[in-house]
């Protein structure tokens, strides 16, 4: 058994270390996509279209506008995901009680020996009947609620989502939105790319004249069918994160759900960015407290 432990421990360090190494490789990898639909669209397709004037110009130019419009968003929502420090926990910070039902733990005379810990506080939190205080042993401190450690980061993420290895970066309290726009952003422009080429598609198996070179066929179908299955990906993410628990504590209903992730403020909704008044009072951002209903405050699951 002990044996076994070791075992799947160091495969899950080794799988950790890999997500690390990974990180300028993912980034390459999604900025190559990036270029080769730019290359098939705007310089294969639509750019000698314009050049080339008529009626169909005029169009050509509504979508090339409409395409740089996502493609810029796209890139702002993916690099503010990637540069964006997800939220860590700010040092000597104490917790009053155990807010989330995740990874409870409680205390044991050690832990409560440790000289990080307010002994005093947290020996009257024990003594008043609440046992379960939620501690991070691999970072040696207490985890505010909805904070979990991230093997790959190596640290203790606040609001912590996932880890992704698209944006090597872990999705957290203030890159959340970031990531959210990045899916929608990456939707809008896969799926704009896969109803332009349709018909470049469809002309590929067709067995009459060819309307353009074998060369750009064969870049503009390859690009048709990576949109394609992009779009599709990322339509089954966003369905998964716009999901709702029954009877979570933190579900304050949809409207309010997404003003603590996309802020108050619409005219900021659909950019990777917050207001000054939002970052002060939202306090999912600080990813330190959460609103919640009051109904709900005494569940622990």
């Amino acid at each position: 058994m002990f044996s076994f432990n070791v075992v799947m421990a160091w495969n899950v360090f080794k799988f950790c270390a890999l997500l690390r190494g990974l990180g300028s490789v993912m980034i390459m990898l999604v900025l190559s996509v990036v270029g080769f639909t730019y290359y098939a669209v705007v310089v294969t397709n639509y750019w000698p279209a314009v050049l080339a004037g008529g009626a169909n110009s005029y169009s050509s130019v509504a979508i090339l506008i409409l395409f740089h419009i996502l493609l810029v968003m796209l890139l702002w929502s993916y690099f503010s995901a990637v540069l964006t420090d997800p939220g860590s926990v700010p040092p000597n910070w104490r917790a009053d009680v155990d807010e989330e039902s995740g990874d409870p733990l409680v205390l044991t005379g050690l832990e409560l020996s440790k000289p990080m810990l307010n002994l005093q506080h947290t020996a009257s939190l024990v003594g008043s009947g609440i046992q379960k205080i939620r501690y991070c042993k691999k970072c040696n401190q207490l985890k505010p609620p909805r904070c979990h450690h991230c093997s790959a980061c190596g640290r203790c993420i606040l609001k912590m989502d996932h880890h992704c290895v698209w944006v090597v970066n872990c999705v957290g309290a203030l890159n959340y939105k970031f990531f959210l726009l990045f899916l929608f952003y990456t939707f809008l422009e896969t799926s704009l790319v896969t109803i332009i080429l349709l018909s470049n598609f469809i002309a590929f198996f067709n067995e009459g004249e060819i309307p353009a070179s074998p060369e750009s066929l064969a870049t503009t179908f390859l690009t048709f069918v990576l949109n394609l299955a992009f779009a599709l990906s990322v339509l089954g993410l966003l369905a998964y994160e716009m999901k709702t628990t029954p009877k979570w504590r933190y579900d304050l209903g949809r409207r309010k759900n997404f003003e603590q992730v996309f802020g108050m403020d619409k005219r900021y909704w659909l950019i990777p960015a917050y207001t000054e008044e939002d970052l002060k009072r939202l306090q999912t951002l600080h990813g330190l407290e959460y609103p919640s209903k009051p109904e709900l405050d005494s569940q622990h699951y």
